[in-house]
């Protein structure tokens, strides 16, 4: 089967499967089902083609086993959100995550406790970078 070209973004409804795949470690498209939310209703037969598009595009891979296919992250969830915040520094702040940083935390109305620990974050990081 020819691979479709590779998306480096995942829709609101794959990232919802890559979620329940990520926090699986793998499975097959029933045990996929069982982790998103039960009021979403989903099809057996829609959830699988979920997963054959995310196996197009390369996001997970699949191997046979008996009569269904066991799906993998094909990337690790890490990985796409440093992908998902690199794009998203790109297409909206120009490029500078600085200004992506300034805008989480003039308008998030985040708490003392999360500002804190981005200061923390921030201070460990310029520490590792003076090593």
């Amino acid at each position: 089967m020819r691979r479709k070209k590779q998306n480096d973004l995942l829709t609101d409804v794959e990232l919802e499967f890559m979620t329940a795949l990520w926090s699986l470690g793998g499975g097959g498209v029933r045990d996929i089902l069982a982790r998103i939310a039960p009021d979403r209703n989903l099809a057996y037969t829609s959830a699988a083609t979920i997963m054959r598009i995310l196996d197009d595009k390369g996001f997970v891979t699949s191997t046979k086993e008996g009569k269904q296919l066991i799906y993998a992250p094909a990337l690790s969830k890490d990985a796409y959100q440093t992908r998902s915040l690199q794009n998203l520094s790109a297409k909206l702040f120009d490029n500078t995550p600085a200004t992506l940083v300034a805008r989480l935390v003039d308008d998030a109305g985040l708490s003392q406790e999360s500002l804190e620990e981005i200061r923390a974050l921030l201070d460990r990081r310029l520490g590792d970078a003076d090593d």
